[in-house]
């Protein structure tokens, strides 16, 4: 009967010792990095969602065509990032595609890159973004665009 009772005594302890170990205890600090992390979201500066749905501040590389990279931004110096909007000088490299896009070859155009229209993004709402890009051509530029044009972004 004595080891009966402390078999069940025994026991007994071992869940309740597995009981507040799985716990969480009084003492434990809630996880403040969640609610900072989604405080400084909003309140961060506004992103351009490239490709792949990442959130991008300020980036060199740009791809504009996602399906065929037929057409990318590079070498971007943003000289404005901010709520009402961006500025970047940059090169556009477009593929003529001649006589198909296969076998087509890669220009350079400088190129100025404006974005505004800033927007809770919808895969993210706490953080906004550009849903509009705007490309203007000082010099040469693709035969099919005019001197400036206007794209909305994803969301």
């Amino acid at each position: 009967m004595q080891l009966r009772a402390l078999t069940t005594t025994v026991a007994l302890f071992a869940v309740a010792t597995l009981g507040t170990a799985a716990g969480t205890s009084p003492a434990a600090p809630p996880a403040p990095e969640h609610v900072t992390q989604t405080v400084q979201q909003r309140t961060g500066p506004p992103v351009l969602v490239d490709c792949l749905w990442h959130p991008r501040v300020r980036p060199t590389n740009f791809m504009l065509a996602c399906g065929d990279g037929n057409s990318r931004l590079a070498s971007l110096h943003w000289t404005r990032w901010d709520a009402r909007g961006a500025r970047a000088d940059g090169v556009n490299w477009v593929n003529d595609c001649k006589p198909y896009c296969a076998a087509g070859h890669f220009h350079a155009y400088p190129v100025t890159v404006r974005l505004d229209r800033t927007r809770p993004w919808k895969k993210h709402p706490q953080v906004s973004h550009y849903s509009r890009i705007t490309l203007t051509y000082p010099a040469a530029r693709p035969a099919q665009f005019g001197p400036t044009v206007s794209y909305p972004l994803w969301d």
